[in-house]
């Protein structure tokens, strides 16, 4: 009987503390902030410092942003992810011109000769004659990737029937 005015004041002081935590979390929908040159990307882990190819991906159990320096890294990444064909999943990549945030699914990207890990494409808002849309991108980088991965195993099975010899 006398627990409860007692409970009221220390559950009082809480109240502001959890106010605090609950506004700092991240927003529950677009890109987030990005600390350049200290974040680092999901998949290859390196820093993001170019401001014109940055990608964030938004989803799975928690909604969580994730961030990438590289669309290719950004899309072979989410390809391993079990939520993937989630219609919630939003993506996020840099205009390469002036760096704002473009949903990667309206985008139109253009092929250009450097990336951070040489993917190959550059975004932007509006199409232009050598703009390609989001899933004919898609499908580049994942030729890509397969090329790359299958020339690996090329020169490591030449080196192992070298070192046979």
């Amino acid at each position: 009987m006398n627990s409860f005015p007692h409970a009221l004041p220390r559950n009082l002081l809480f109240a502001p503390l959890l106010l605090l935590l609950t506004a700092c979390g991240e927003p529950e929908t677009g890109p987030i902030e990005v600390t350049w040159d200290r974040d680092n990307c999901e998949r290859c882990v390196m820093a993001l410092s170019d401001r014109h190819h940055a990608t964030q991906i938004r989803g799975g159990k928690r909604n969580r942003a994730h961030h990438f320096d590289d669309i290719g890294c950004a899309l072979l990444w989410l390809d391993e992810q079990p939520w993937k064909d989630d219609p919630a999943t939003e993506i996020w990549v840099n205009d390469h011109q002036d760096g704002s945030w473009l949903d990667a699914r309206t985008a139109h990207y253009v092929k250009v000769t450097h990336t951070p890990m040489n993917y190959g494409f550059s975004a932007q808002p509006k199409s232009t004659d050598s703009a390609v849309d989001f899933n004919t991108m898609k499908q580049a980088v994942i030729k890509q990737e397969a090329e790359y991965h299958a020339s690996v195993e090329a020169r490591l099975k030449h080196r192992a029937e070298e070192a046979n010899r």
